[in-house]
């Protein structure tokens, strides 16, 4: 044992005191060579980055959400269309017995305004038709009427 401490007295360390850490894995920075590069992080950047990613994405949703409630209003007016055209048609004289899935034709007529269902298309009348279209339209199975025109 002797032996030992004497050859650990006689060591002398080759590398300079002042050029070694004493902790070198809490130094805010790369300690040699090979080290992997430390540099410190932009917050501001990245914070930026974040920030403009978080309002691209909520616009997105946005944007859905705007084209969501245009096809609602959308799809509201074309209901309430066929609402005020079932109206009509249900005060309007019928002649006959509509046949669901057929087409027929909503008059005005000129002299008094009283609405009329007919199976004569505008064409069919010609120029000097005694009424004014006001929809064509098809009964459904559920006996609402789709407006086709």
């Amino acid at each position: 044992m002797n032996e030992e401490k004497k050859r650990e007295e006689t060591f002398v360390n080759p590398i300079d005191p002042d050029k070694v850490a004493e902790n070198p894995g809490i130094l805010p920075y790369a300690h040699t060579a090979g080290s992997a590069v430390i540099s410190p992080e932009d917050k501001g950047r990245i914070r930026g980055n974040a920030m403009l990613a978080m309002y691209d994405q909520t616009e997105r949703q946005m944007d859905q959400l705007r084209q969501q409630m245009e096809t609602l209003i959308k799809q509201a007016q074309e209901l309430k269309k066929r609402v005020d055209v079932s109206e009509a048609i249900y005060q309007a004289d019928i002649p006959f017995q509509p046949v669901i899935h057929h087409i027929y034709y909503l008059y005005a007529r000129k002299s008094d305004g009283k609405h009329l269902l007919s199976l004569v298309s505008p064409e069919e009348w010609g120029n000097r038709s005694p009424y004014e279209h006001l929809a064509t339209v098809r009964l459904l199975g559920d006996h609402t009427w789709e407006v086709l025109a």
